[in-house]
């Protein structure tokens, strides 16, 4: 395993979710964690997020 990913349900706080996989990566010595997209990335980035998805922001919805 590489790496870990998260997305988190729309309709919630991403945060909680980007700590817990945090902290799972930490835990399980992973050092690629994918979560983010859009309307989060940046919060995803504060909690370590190495990978972000950002293809609305860029292309647009589709």
């Amino acid at each position: 395993v590489e790496g870990l990913m998260c997305i988190p349900p729309a309709d919630e706080n991403p945060g909680p979710h980007f700590a817990l996989l945090e902290k799972l990566g930490k835990e399980a010595g992973v050092a690629k964690l994918s979560m983010g997209m859009s309307g989060d990335y940046e919060t995803a980035i504060a909690f370590g997020a190495t990978s972000v998805r950002v293809g609305s922001a860029i292309f647009g919805s589709r």
